[in-house]
């Protein structure tokens, strides 16, 4: 049992490893390979640090690793050494990446720099989050500011420090290249989301109707997925029913909607998006 127990975090250890690799690898391929010949930045705490570097003449492999390492101090605080030791080790191997390794100029397309500048970036971003460790201390701030305020959230405080940089921006690198960026941002932060949730984001299907132990029937049968029932009345009608509650993937949303209505063309469907899932008949998104 200890030796399986020791095989399995070996080969999970592995895998973090290469993710994080990869994941520095292509944020310093976004970097070198797009973003700086064209003046652009991104968001968070390398924006900050691609900002400071052209203000300042300092260069930026410098600057990413010292600004980042007081979050990643307050990280150890808050979150464990080994998440502290692995994004330290992640965040100075970007800092040589782009210190010592050549990458191409891709591209003179400001467009095309701004999207796949930002995908790279945040597909480097992603894939280090699912080995476990960050390249950029933005959400660590974030998460702490939130903790000391009854008024902003955690997306709160990230959009507001984005807004603050991209005004910077278009003070020191003008208008067209703030604007240009915030495509960089948008394009970065859809890769982060899509890498960290995968195509299997987990979605809440609340259905409402009269025949609902026929669509629970047919949601288990056919979709093999759990199904919560609560015991509800129609707030008009005073009428009791039983309310389904049911979670699937994104790609499974229109299978759910389409059980329910061959079966009641009535029922209220209500769709909402989830954070996380654990445990029930759910898939596992992969990389996981």
């Amino acid at each position: 049992m200890v030796w399986t127990l020791s095989k399995k975090t070996l080969q999970r250890e592995s895998l973090n490893t290469v993710l994080i690799v990869l994941g520095v690898f292509s944020a310093a391929m976004g970097l070198k390979g797009f973003l700086l010949s064209s003046h652009f930045i991104d968001g968070g705490v390398t924006g900050v640090s691609m900002l400071l570097s052209h203000v300042l003449g300092i260069p930026l492999a410098v600057l990413i690793l010292v600004i980042n390492l007081p979050f990643i101090a307050l990280a150890y605080r808050q979150i464990g050494i080994m998440f502290a030791i692995k994004s330290t080790l992640t965040i100075a191997g970007l800092s040589l990446c782009l210190a010592f390794v050549q990458f191409p100029d891709i591209t003179p397309d400001k467009l095309l720099t701004a999207v796949f500048g930002g995908f790279f970036i945040g597909a480097g971003i992603g894939l280090a989050i699912r080995g476990g460790a960050v390249l950029d201390g933005t959400e660590i701030a974030a998460l702490l500011i939130s903790k000391n305020s009854h008024l902003l959230k955690v997306g709160d405080v990230i959009l507001l420090l984005n807004l603050l940089i991209f005004a910077a921006a278009a003070f020191y690198l003008g208008i067209e290249s703030a604007l240009y960026s915030v495509l960089t941002y948008l394009s970065a932060s859809k890769t982060v989301d899509f890498l960290i949730h995968g195509i299997e984001e987990y979605t809440a299907v609340v259905i409402v109707s009269e025949k609902s132990d026929e669509i629970r029937e047919a949601i288990v049968r056919v979709l093999n997925r759990g199904v919560t029932v609560y015991k509800g009345r129609g707030g008009k009608t005073g009428k009791e029913m039983h309310i389904l509650n049911c979670v699937v993937t994104r790609l499974e949303i229109g299978s759910v909607k389409n059980v329910a209505t061959e079966i009641d063309e009535s029922a209220f469907i209500l769709v909402h998006p989830l954070s996380d899932v654990v445990g029930g008949i759910i898939k596992k998104p992969a990389l996981h």
